[in-house]
Order: structure tokens, then C-alpha cells, then sequence
């Protein structure tokens, strides 16, 4: 039997969600799997992934091959990485603590990359906020410049009036 690691589409029209499973080749895309190792939600941004890594290196040692977007994410979170390392591990090039603090490494340095990403994205999200802001107080200062002489002149026309009034009451 061969298996596969691949997604599995949950969510309705526009806004996919997927599963990531461990899944005989021969079944159905969402059909039956053998294990679910994650999800990931394209959606966000950046996009949320949860995976559980041992669950994935150990389908993969056990000769799971992983479709290409599958490959993709395990490679992001480190999956791929950690069973690169278990093989060195394996073949006598690294000790397990050596495999280990190498994986951790990675995974620090990865987390604040994706850290720098989402700060980048909210203070971008703050700029344009505040353009958005100072646009709109341009355009409703223009507006009200440009209905200023009318409301002018309507004064001008009402005091006239209002003096010729005043004027005949003291007579």
C-alpha cells in the first residue's frame, strides 16, 4: 500500500480549510485517511499551520510521500528537516542531542522570522490606517471649503433683511 501525506479540503466555496493526512494513494481527496497530522488554513495571513512534526517524520520514515504542497509545509514547519537529522542520527553523523539542539535552533530562528512578518503586516495595516485617515480629513476639509462662500452668501442675504426688519420696528 503506497501512502501519502497530502490535504484533504474542508471549508465552503472561497474560504478553504485543509487537513493534512496521512492517506492511502488510492483513496479520495477528502475521502478516508489514516491519520490526520495537522491543518492549515490559507486564510490568514500569514497563513496559520498547525502540524504535529513526530507524527509526520515518523510517516515518512515509514515511506510516506508527501504531494508537493504537503512537502511545502512540512518543510516550513520543520518536519522535514527533523527526519533529514534522524537520518543523520540514524547513519552515526549526529548524537540525538546534537540532532535535537540543531532542530530547536531552527525553530527559534523561524519563529522570529514569522514574528518580524506579522509586526511588518500590523504596523503596514497601521500606516494605511492612518493615510485612509488623513485622506478623508483632506477631502472633507476641501468639502467644506467649497461650500463655504455659498453659506457666505446666504448669511449676507439673511442680514440685510433682518437690518431692514430692526429698522422698521423702531419707526
Amino acid at each position: 500500500m503506497s501512502v501519502k501525506i497530502r490535504l484533504q479540503r474542508h471549508g465552503k466555496k472561497g474560504k478553504p480549510y485543509y487537513w493534512i493526512v496521512a492517506a492511502d494513494a488510492r483513496a479520495k481527496r477528502d475521502g478516508k485517511y489514516l491519520e490526520k497530522l495537522g491543518a492549515y488554513n490559507p486564510n490568514t495571513n500569514p497563513a496559520t499551520i498547525e502540524l504535529n512534526i513526530d507524527g509526520a517524520v515518523q510517516w515518512l520514515q515509514n515511506g510516506a510521500q508527501p504531494t508537493d504542497t504537503a512537502k511545502a509545509i512540512l518543510s516550513y514547519k520543520g518536519a522535514m528537516l527533523k527526519n533529514h537529522l534522524a537520518g543523520g542520527v540514524r547513519k552515526g553523523a549526529l548524537t540525538e542531542e546534537q540532532a535535537e539542539a540543531k532542530f530547536n535552533a531552527w525553530v527559534e530562528e523561524k519563529a522570529s522570522k514569522v514574528e518580524a512578518k506579522k509586526d511588518g503586516l500590523s504596523k503596514a495595516e497601521a500606516e494605511a490606517k492612518v493615510k485612509a485617515f488623513e485622506a478623508e480629513k483632506a477631502a472633507n476639509e476641501a468639502r467644506i471649503a467649497a461650500n463655504a462662500p455659498v453659506v457666505e452668501e446666504v448669511v449676507a442675504e439673511e442680514a440685510p433683511a433682518d437690518e431692514a426688519k430692526g429698522s422698521n420696528e423702531e419707526e
